[in-house]
């Protein structure tokens, strides 16, 4: 059954067991995204945290105090619990799991080539290293996003491996947006247990004390409905995203205007206005991989996730609209021309660039002709392998000289408040794409641009507008 724990009623807090350990000894397997700002905040409660990684050039990196992701605050919060001896980063599991009573797997799960299914390859090889290093009682935990019946099998592979061991499985997904994954973790909408024994439980609300001490909820499950809620809330956003993305496209049909619409939508409660913003299709580390996962689990289950099959399909149709729309601003011809791109990751703050829409749109006006110059602020360590074939610029101002076509593909607060009589002044031929929906015809016609389009809304000075 599913509860739901608040301050006032939680049974633990006059447990002296409890009270003895409030500080604890934490491991977490992996350093990526996940597992690297969970460790970190965690440190910041006041356990002692060590995360674990088998990339030498990430712990060397850290132990440098340098940090391998881009997530603003990041950076401080990590200095701070390094100084404070409560945070420590190690290539080995074996030298850190003596006395760490609960050991998070925070490794990456990608989509599977070929199949759909999430790879949960590092996932299980991590809880075999468990099983043959741990010793006392340990409480496994699986930040990983992982399909349903994960958690059910990792129990048996690690008894399988060390009969003997005295341990508890639990599912405790993460729910952090990339650029604002600070505030999620220490202010979150909930925390999600998937846990069903009362040993593990306390250990579990005892790692999250300080937050519903602040009377945040904690919403204990079972492993299945824990793996589930992941996957469902990802899939729902989605679907929010595609949505709008798709009534923009009626919008632009009809002379309707996505913003308004998006309003007058959003003022109601039982829909809410977040994730309803329309633009050039949803990307990401989550929503991509997710969706796809549950529509395979869907599959395999006998139960076909229709709705999240069609918003897969119409997100990659998005994606390819958005290409129309550039090559029908630039009078169905990019052979030769110049194109400046503001913004390859898939959201502002982050330097994730995962299935972002730059990696379809990119190639696509590559194909067709089109020379690119790139500026991204976080997009270029990553993104010069990812986009071969395009030139990376500092600014703005330096990528649109001489330019043939402005596209804003990401919304960096350094994009939102542009000269735009600057800009239309030094291109060769002043039309923008502006696919996020920043500023409006009237903007761009009042700075002297011949052509511009944007997603739901007024155009001027397109082939179809």
């Amino acid at each position: 059954s599913t509860s739901i724990y608040y301050k006032k009623n939680c049974k633990f807090e006059n447990n002296h067991h409890f009270k003895r350990q409030l500080n604890m000894k934490i491991a977490i397997i992996g350093t990526g995204y996940v597992g690297l700002v969970s460790g970190i905040c965690f440190s910041d409660f006041g356990h002692d945290v060590v995360c674990v990684d088998k990339d030498p050039r990430k712990i060397e990196m850290l132990k440098n105090g340098d940090i391998p992701i881009y997530e603003p605050g990041l950076d401080t919060l990590m200095a701070r619990n390094v100084d404070a001896d409560r945070l420590s980063f190690s290539l080995d599991l074996a030298d850190v799991i003596d006395g760490a009573g609960v050991i998070f797997i925070a490794v990456g799960t990608p989509t599977r080539r070929g199949d759909g299914h999430a790879d949960l390859t590092y996932v299980m090889a991590a809880a075999e290293e468990i099983a043959l290093l741990a010793r006392d009682y340990t409480v496994v935990v699986t930040k990983s996003t992982v399909p349903v019946g994960t958690n059910r099998l990792l129990e048996k592979t690690i008894r399988a491996a060390n009969p003997s061991l005295d341990f508890d499985v639990v599912s405790n997904p993460e729910f952090l947006r990339e650029g604002a994954a600070i505030e999620d973790f220490m202010k979150p909408d909930r925390i999600v247990l998937g846990v069903e024994s009362n040993r593990a439980k306390e250990v579990m609300h005892n790692i999250y004390r300080p937050l519903y001490l602040r009377d945040f909820p904690i919403v204990a499950t079972d492993l299945e409905s824990a793996e589930i809620i992941k996957y469902a809330s990802n899939a729902f956003l989605a679907t929010k995203i595609t949505f709008i993305n798709e009534i923009s496209a009626l919008c632009e049909s009809v002379g309707a205007d996505i913003k308004q619409v998006s309003k007058g939508m959003g003022l109601d409660g039982r829909i809410g206005n977040k994730f309803l913003h329309a633009g050039p299709g949803y990307g990401g580390s989550c929503f991509p991989k997710d969706t796809t996962a549950l529509a395979r689990i869907g599959q395999d289950n006998g139960v076909p996730m229709q709705i999240t099959e069609t918003v897969i399909k119409v997100n990659e149709q998005t994606k390819k609209r958005m290409f129309d729309k550039i090559l029908a601003i630039c009078d169905g011809t990019l052979s030769g021309k110049t194109v400046t791109i503001l913004g390859v990751t898939f959201k502002p703050n982050t330097d994730d660039r995962r299935d972002a829409p730059a990696l379809t749109i990119l190639p696509a006006l590559i194909s067709a002709g089109a020379k690119l110059l790139v500026v991204d602020p976080q997009g270029k360590r990553e993104g010069e392998a990812l986009l071969p074939g395009v030139d990376w610029v500092e600014d703005a101002y330096t990528a649109a000289c001489g330019a043939d076509l402005l596209v804003i593909l990401t919304e960096w607060n350094e994009f939102r408040a542009l000269d735009l009589k600057k800009l239309a002044s030094s291109m060769t031929s002043p039309r923008m794409a502006d696919l996020r929906n920043i500023y409006s015809a009237k903007d761009a016609e009042l700075a002297g641009f011949e052509a511009y389009d944007s997603i739901g809304r007024a155009s001027f000075g397109t082939t179809d507008g």
